[in-house]
């Protein structure tokens, strides 16, 4: 298997080519589940397209829960806008053959850039781990395979506060060295709340290989609107928010049977302004936001780096 002849440009590509703002920025999105949804995508990437990100990605459900929509839609992606998109694969409830095949129809769309993910497993994305009987165990597993089956540019996951799943901060190392050494050309991180845990996790990586501490480590940020809605994410994927910055946010959203989300979204934009620029200082190569389907908060905390958004923020109608 190959992939097309007249192949995307990598995510290497994109980071090195000329950008706006300070640094380039790219943008997670997520299946939707019926018709509303997916206009209120579409109409996020419409808004995205014309602040020209480095690429997007497309997220691919727990035990591969929305695989048939995540192929689609990535491919929509491909032919019908001019964004880069990077199609997330996991191993989970996967045989290779069927691995094979998923890369296969990425590759029949033009689509050579995936993320290479072991899985959450259906149900409790923070329980037991099982590995399909003819499928791989790891991560870096899934990283050779892809690179077998052609001209493809994979990326990784890494985890600042370290995996759930980890013993410790130099296992979780080391598996992140060790999907960087089977061919991945880069990592995005889960999001965080504390730029120390990524510069720590930078650090770790660079001195435990200098070589694979050089590929490109490009931090997850997520601009909070909704108290709830980070709780909920926080403890599907076991990252945790900081005491001091959870109370941040918990007295803006006050005391009341309903958070109030003005105050809670003015902090969200704050706080992602604040890490964005940090990170920026500390010569990150790219920002990675996970948007939610939406395009407005995004766009401010971007405007606030100083990304020309006058084409977009005005036209911008989605609540969020």
């Amino acid at each position: 298997m190959t992939s097309s002849a007249n192949p995307a440009p990598s995510i290497l590509d994109r980071l090195s080519a000329p950008h706006r703002g300070p640094v380039p920025f790219s943008v997670e999105f997520f299946p939707p589940k019926d018709a509303e949804a997916e206009a209120r995508l579409w109409r996020a990437v419409r808004t995205f397209e014309r602040l020209g990100p480095a690429f997007v990605s497309m997220t691919y459900g727990a035990g591969g829960s929305t695989r048939d929509r995540t192929v689609r839609i990535t491919g929509e992606l491909a032919a019908q806008t001019t964004l880069l998109p990077v199609a997330h694969l996991t191993a989970v409830n996967h045989s290779i053959a069927e691995l094979r095949a998923l890369v296969g129809a990425y590759a029949d769309q033009g689509i050579t850039n995936i993320l290479a993910l072991r899985g959450d497993p259906p149900g409790d994305p923070l329980g037991d781990w099982v590995r399909h009987p003819d499928g791989v165990e790891y991560a870096e597993d899934l990283v050779r395979l892809i690179d077998d089956l052609g001209d493809f540019h994979v990326g990784v996951a890494s985890f600042p506060e370290g995996h759930h799943r980890a013993p410790d901060l130099d296992h979780d190392t080391r598996a992140l060295v060790n999907k960087l050494r089977a061919g991945a050309e880069y990592s995005i991180t889960q999001m965080f709340f504390d730029v120390e845990d990524f510069l720590r996790l930078r650090d770790r990586v660079s001195r435990a290989d200098p070589e694979q501490g050089a590929k490109p480590l490009i931090p997850g940020i997520m601009p909070i609107t909704s108290l709830a809605t980070v709780r909920r994410m926080t403890e599907l994927s076991g990252s945790v928010i900081p005491p001091d910055v959870y109370a941040r946010f918990a007295d803006a959203a006050g005391d009341g049977p309903e958070e109030n989300r003005e105050a809670v979204r003015a902090v969200g934009i704050d706080f992602a302004t604040e890490m964005a620029g940090r990170l920026i200082a500390e010569g990150v190569p790219c920002l990675h936001f996970c948007s939610l389907n939406f395009a407005k908060a995004t766009s401010e905390v971007l405007e606030r780096l100083g990304v020309d958004t006058s084409s977009v923020l005005p036209a911008t109608s989605a609540a969020r």
